[in-house]
């Protein structure tokens, strides 16, 4: 059957998809786009797993085109669709490289690149296809792939920060960031943060949220400490899940998914705070839970 190729490769395109796009709806619209292309060939595919990441890279160029557009537009800060990773919804996470590829902080400073470049990089380092095959899928040349993927780098390597991969220490840790946040117990946050951290909230404009990033390690724990005194978070139930291969806080009132939090850690301090509280951002979430 023609599908039994397809679905085979459906989890790998999926986690291609997504890393290209940050939005899982898009991602998924966009694999099944390649389906339909799939399913309505009527040549012989030698190499079918080829054909639908050619297929699925293309379709997410697309989509970035606009996508940039709508988030230009966008009502206050921009963040990734978060998906949890436990379930190995977007494929095999097995080495640094494939898991800092999902993480929040790089899908956010992978929105610098353009689409091309994007391409390039999540090819090459979350999937390990040479400049050659890369070359193939976006019809380009081979040293023109090497000059995308260099570019790439050089303008990710001036703000990321080192990703590390959570041990248990990390998920200790987001847990004492809870509980000091819970109790609003502002001196325990700050030494928690690190001198320079930044926290965002995604509401886009639906649901109230602070629509600039608040910085400084003062500010923020002050955002945090009033986060947790807010109405809304009375009766809130809040667990530790690994989101986008980092622990996180996932934060339920009577039994709906209002938040997931997701702090950054490097050398044990909170770098960074983003918030998902946009209901169209945590649908995939959502879906996953129930």
């Amino acid at each position: 059957m023609v599908a039994d190729p397809f679905q085979a490769a459906r989890p790998r395109l999926f986690g291609l998809a997504y890393r290209l796009l940050g939005e899982a709806a898009e991602a998924e619209d966009a694999v099944q786009d390649a389906y339909l292309r799939w399913a309505g060939r009527d040549d012989e595919v030698r190499v079918p797993e080829a054909w639908l990441v050619k297929a699925v890279t293309n379709l997410c160029l697309n989509r970035l085109t606009s996508a940039r557009a709508r988030r230009e537009r966008y009502v206050g800060p921009w963040l990734p669709e978060p998906v949890l990773t436990e379930s190995g919804a977007l494929g095999p996470l097995e080495t640094v490289e494939q898991r800092e590829s999902v993480s929040l902080g790089l899908l956010v400073l992978l929105e610098r690149l353009t689409p091309p470049e994007r391409a390039v990089f999540v090819l090459r380092t979350a999937f390990e296809y040479t400049h050659g095959q890369i070359a193939e899928i976006l019809d380009i040349e081979d040293a023109h792939s090497r000059q995308l993927f260099r570019r790439a780098r050089q303008h990710l390597d001036e703000h990321r920060a080192r990703f590390e991969v959570d041990d248990g220490r990390q998920r200790e840790l987001v847990r004492r960031f809870l509980t000091a946040a819970l109790d609003g117990d502002l001196a325990g946050l700050e030494r928690m943060l690190a001198e320079d951290v930044v926290a965002w909230a995604d509401g886009g404009g639906v649901v109230g949220a602070a629509r600039n990033p608040v910085t400084g390690r003062a500010k923020v724990a002050r955002y945090l400490a009033g986060l947790a005194g807010h109405p809304r978070a009375a009766g809130i139930d809040v667990t530790v899940a690994e989101v986008n291969a980092a622990p996180a806080l996932v934060i339920h009132n009577d039994g709906q998914l209002l938040d997931i939090i997701a702090p950054q850690l490097v050398d044990g301090q909170v770098t960074a705070v983003r918030s998902m509280v946009h209901p169209g951002k945590l649908a995939y979430a959502v879906a996953q839970l129930a």
